[in-house]
């Protein structure tokens, strides 16, 4: 479930986007489909400033794996540009955007986070791109998030493949801040003092920073088929069992 509430702020108001679907926030279909519809509404209703979190106390743990399982390669065929789609509205969302990271970020909650402008993040809250260490390949639109968000380490967080906390996550390029009490709060003022700025400028620079990004997002159909391809194989599904596995062990 996606909800969607107005903080009211001096002199900008503030939408307040929460994640919640079971204990960790996992990304299914219907959660994506959801998220893309909402921050289309959002755009049409004018873009204004959006703090993006988590229920409880995870942000998002990615992509829920066992419906990955339970779905096979006709599950994973809409899974991806599910995945896609999300990750490009949030990415190519006109406001300012701050996401309030109020614990653990990992795979695709990673990725979701990275799509944001502003990024502060609880001091125990572990972000990273576990994609590769699952055995899973990146969508296009993901992978180029990244790269936007950490420039020269990219490279090092998607293939590393391992999470971070607070002043490495900062070194990294995944958040800019560290809050250690009053996350929300804070992720609230930053997104107001950004919505003070004239709407059209920010937007329009804002576009003009993400075009490249985009436009190779948007070039991606290849590559993506190939993804789905990968993530419905026999052999990726046996992987994600494993890996599963092997967290049930811990």
């Amino acid at each position: 479930m996606i909800d969607v509430q107005v903080v009211k702020t001096t002199p900008a108001h503030v939408r307040m986007l929460t994640l919640s679907s079971g204990r960790v926030n996992a990304l299914d279909v219907e959660l994506l489909e959801e998220l893309t519809g909402a921050l289309g509404e959002l755009r049409r209703s004018g873009g204004g400033a959006l703090v993006v979190t988590g229920a409880g106390r995870v942000f998002c743990a990615g992509v829920d794996l066992n419906r990955v399982l339970r779905g096979g390669a006709d599950y994973t065929d809409r899974l991806i540009p599910a995945l896609s789609a999300a990750f490009e509205a949030m990415f190519s969302y006109p406001g300012p955007t701050v996401a309030a990271i109020n614990g653990a970020a990992i795979a695709g909650g990673c990725v979701l986070a990275c799509a944001c402008d502003r990024r502060l993040t609880s001091p125990d809250a572990p972000i990273g791109a576990s994609e590769v260490r699952v055995g899973v390949p990146f969508p296009v639109a993901a992978l180029q998030v990244m790269r936007y968000a950490c420039g020269d380490r990219a490279e090092e967080v998607v293939l590393g493949a391992r999470n971070y906390r607070g002043a490495e996550a900062i070194a990294c390029g995944l958040v800019h801040d560290v809050v250690a009490e009053g996350l929300i709060e804070a992720a609230v003022a930053e997104a107001s003092g950004l919505g003070e700025i004239p709407a059209d400028a920010y937007r329009h620079t804002k576009a003009q920073l993400r075009a490249p990004t985009l436009a190779r997002i948007r070039a991606s159909g290849d590559i993506d088929r190939e993804v789905r391809q990968l993530w419905g194989a026999d052999q990726t599904r046996q992987r994600i069992a494993d890996f599963l596995e092997r967290l049930a062990r811990r």
